[in-house]
């Protein structure tokens, strides 16, 4: 009997053992999963380096070059733009041509400028900040020749399919082919500009907008492993039903550009790196190179790239039934009042309706400006480019 209790008695304690080490893992993990916060590794950054985006072309119009401060490690705010550079361009032909500064850190050609085609450019940009004063350059940089884009066409995808009582959901997938007969443009790129028209259901002074908003993805291909210089089937664009972009008449203009190895390359490692936050050149690793110098001293870092290229560009328009394409206006209506002014209780109503003959007459309000003004989301001033609805 007495081994049994000894038994009992040691049995006990290696239970109360156990259950103390599984609420010590138990509150460890609680701690673990409640206490998470951003790891930002502890490593000595370099200085503030310059940042150089820009873009020429053979295009009649304004090219900008963008100059900023690198952002520290983990960082997360805006691009910082520096004034007061020196900036131009010039080419193997003796052509030189000064910039003008329009906004901090914004520096853009004159509109008579363009860039021809065979013609090798170079940037040039001085700091005027004194005792510091640096001279930046771009290696030489020619621009090629661009092929015309063949043909821009769209799919319906289905998202949700229909299961016979609901219609289901579609998506749009737009599609690019391309070729060049002179296998000459090996590397390419692509950028777009989107623009769509939405109407508000009420019938306001400001009831349809246009809508304008550009690519924020880097979108590259290489031709070289082919016997053909040929793009097919590249995928430009995809949108889902979670936009209003369908609801009525959607518009998409793509850009191509020709680029040469070193250029292509710069943007695969950008694009491989997966740190785009917000724009395409909101945040550029220091790890890859760009192709920009500091003249008096060569080891300096200069981030970002000088790019010269010839553009051609294709719209098309889109105009389809796609269902279950979101309204984003089913909330809107606030309140139904008497036909008298709305009242003043420090609150910003704006009127969807006016029923002043209705008997007896009532006032449709808001207190969301959207739904009243579609100047909030857009411009009410139609596209040059833009066709009338039929």
């Amino acid at each position: 009997m007495g081994k049994n209790r000894m038994t009992r008695g040691l049995l006990k304690g290696s239970l109360h053992i156990e259950l103390k080490a599984y609420a010590l893992i138990f509150l460890f993990l609680l701690s673990a999963v409640s206490c998470i916060t951003q790891f930002v590794p502890v490593i000595e950054e370099e200085k503030e380096l310059l940042v150089v985006q820009g873009l020429i072309t053979d295009q009649h119009a304004t090219d900008t070059i963008k100059l900023s401060k690198s952002l520290p490690l983990g960082e997360r705010s805006a691009a910082r733009p520096v004034s007061g550079y020196s900036v131009s361009i010039s080419d193997n032909s003796g052509y030189l041509v000064h910039l003008n500064e329009i906004s901090p850190g914004t520096y853009i050609t004159p509109s008579s400028f363009s860039g021809v085609i065979g013609h090798v450019y170079t940037l040039h940009i001085t700091s005027n900040s004194t005792p510091d004063k640096f001279t930046y350059e771009s290696y030489p940089v020619e621009m090629k020749p661009v092929p015309p884009i063949d043909s821009i066409y769209y799919e319906k995808t289905t998202i949700v399919p229909s299961d016979g009582f609901y219609k289901g959901v579609d998506g749009c997938q737009i599609y690019l082919d391309t070729h060049d007969p002179a296998n000459s443009c090996r590397y390419y790129r692509w950028d777009y500009t989107e623009t769509w028209v939405f109407r508000l259901l009420f019938p306001v002074d400001n009831q349809t907008c246009w809508i304008t908003d550009k690519s924020r993805s880097i979108n590259i291909k290489s031709t070289v492993a082919f016997d053909e210089d040929r793009v097919s089937r590249l995928p430009v664009n995809y949108i889902t039903n979670v936009t209003d972009r369908l609801q009525r008449e959607y518009s998409i203009n793509v850009n191509q550009y020709s680029l040469n190895q070193d250029e292509y390359i710069y943007w695969e490692k950008i694009q491989n790196t997966a740190v785009q936050v917000g724009g395409l050149y909101d945040l550029i690793p220091s790890s890859v190179p760009g192709n920009m110098r500091c003249i008096e001293d060569p080891t300096e870092k200069v981030l970002g790239y000088f790019s010269v290229s010839a553009v051609s560009s294709k719209r098309i328009f889109i105009k389809d039934n796609f269902e279950g394409i979101i309204y984003r206006y089913n909330d809107c209506i606030t309140d139904t009042i008497p036909y008298i002014d709305p009242p003043g209780l420090g609150v910003s109503v704006w009127i969807l309706f006016d029923e002043r003959f209705a008997i007896p007459p009532f006032r449709i309000l808001t207190d969301k400006k959207g739904c009243a003004d579609c100047t909030v989301r857009g411009s009410n001033i139609k596209p040059a480019y833009w066709k009338d609805e039929k």
